[in-house]
């Protein structure tokens, strides 16, 4: 049977509470207080008791939207805690010794486990026809990408299976790799077009991801990305592709409301500077805000031109010189970095440090795709991030929470545990401290994701 607190207990309830931990009854916000008058609203409360750790969080009336520079360092926590969730928000927290009596639906002991917001994965093409192994083959023999991408090979063979799928199996196919990335602890995540490249195929993308968005329980940004490369009928029409993705796709994409970016994939043999300007104009006009790929192989220019027209990130950056990190400053642009793309092309990896030592925040995402990077694993990408970036555990677990969240503008929701975030959580495994999670690679660290 469900039991609920009468009015009375819960001015009782809040008025036993630590105010360093909890807020008061009358500071907490509108939509977690009760009517005191008309139909009561049924209440589902999640106690979790014994944390070893809880990570991340956040306490008083302050609320940070990312985390730059030296302050990535620093992950505030809590040690032997508690944390109730009530009707899927972060109701209340603190150390076990402040734990009032009370009653919930679901009580979970986390002896020996720690607690941390669940990852947010800001860049990823999960919708996808079919792999590219042998494209991996080619590649330990001795091709390069761009050379397998010259003979057809890269995103247009991703394009001319996605062409052939139908929508149904394309959207059971992405289902499935959601669900995997899910109990590796992701709990919100940005899923690109950009395997089409004409207008039936891009749409049947975004409709796929609307679908999973609709029937998954984690929170799903969309991004357009038909500027991902120049589709072999407009191999010597650049000017022709250009105008049908302003002019034919871009109305239809906002007319059904199918994304949320503008991304362009600015780099050399693919878009220019000056097509990337172009793209980003034209998606502002139609209110989808830019979020592209920069600087992967080459310094392209993306970096300063996703800067200029306020990109809500750039995302690869691979190649970052001074120039970058001047433009960087400038702008409130998220640097977003995908180690696990350089690792499985072997090509170098992105200055982390650099970046951060400059003051900057840092996001990483795992570019979740067929061919350059066929993983949605964020552990796995925490250890890369470490052993390969030079970031500290904190400073990773920073860049796929808080930051992660930022790149996805949805830092007020998501990133860190506070009175009145939605309730997007993981549950560790039995460990010793938050190091454990990238220092025990190839292992899922995830015993529970509560979304």
């Amino acid at each position: 049977m469900r039991c609920f607190l009468r009015q009375h207990d819960k001015r009782e309830y809040y008025k036993n509470l630590s105010p360093a931990t909890l807020f008061p009854l009358s500071r907490l916000p509108f939509h977690l207080r009760q009517p005191t008058f008309g139909p009561r609203i049924p209440i589902m409360r999640t106690l979790i008791t014994n944390i070893r750790q809880l990570c991340q969080v956040e306490t008083g009336n302050e609320r940070k939207n990312r985390v730059s520079g030296a302050d990535m360092a620093m992950l505030p926590s809590l040690e032997n805690a508690w944390l109730l969730v009530e009707n899927g928000l972060i109701h209340s927290f603190g150390t076990m010794e402040t734990l009032p009596e009370m009653q919930a639906d679901e009580t979970i002991d986390a002896t020996g486990r720690l607690v941390l917001p669940a990852w947010c994965d800001s860049h990823t093409h999960l919708v996808f026809a079919a792999p590219r192994e042998q494209e991996f083959t080619d590649r330990i023999k001795g091709l390069s990408y761009e050379e397998i991408a010259r003979r057809g090979g890269g995103i247009l063979n991703s394009a001319r299976r996605l062409n052939e799928a139908t929508e149904g199996f394309l959207y059971e196919q992405s289902l499935q790799r959601l669900h995997e990335v899910m109990a590796q602890g992701t709990g919100a995540i940005e899923i690109k077009s950009g395997y089409g490249l004409n207008p039936e195929a891009e749409l049947k993308m975004l409709r796929v991801i609307r679908r999973l968005k609709e029937t998954t329980s984690i929170p799903i940004k969309a991004s357009f990305l038909a500027a991902h490369a120049y589709p072999i009928e407009y191999k010597q029409d650049h000017e022709g592709y250009l105008k049908q993705i302003i002019e034919v796709m871009l109305p239809q994409v906002a007319g059904e409301g199918l994304a949320d970016y503008m991304d362009v994939f600015c780099e050399e043999g693919f878009f220019s500077v000056a097509d990337t300007e172009r793209l980003l104009e034209a998606g502002w006009k139609y209110g989808l805000k830019p979020k592209i790929h920069a600087n992967q192989l080459h310094y392209s220019g993306g970096v300063q031109v996703g800067v200029k027209h306020k990109a809500v990130s750039v995302d690869h950056l691979e190649c970052v010189g001074e120039a970058e990190i001047e433009a960087l400053k400038n702008g409130n642009t998220m640097p977003t970095l995908l180690p696990g793309a350089a690792f499985f092309l072997g090509i170098q990896y992105q200055p982390a440090r650099k970046i951060i030592d400059a003051g900057l925040p840092v996001c990483l995402a795992t570019d979740y795709n067929p061919g350059s990077c066929p993983s949605g694993n964020v552990p796995l990408l925490l250890t890369i991030a470490c052993t390969q970036l030079k970031m500290t555990p904190e400073e990773a677990i920073n860049s796929v929470t808080i930051n992660g969240a930022a790149a996805l503008e949805l830092e007020n929701k998501l990133g860190t545990i506070a009175v009145g975030k939605k309730a997007n959580l993981i549950i560790t495994k039995p460990m010793s401290s938050i190091a454990y999670i990238p220092y025990n690679y190839g292992n899922n660290p995830v015993e529970r994701l509560i979304c």
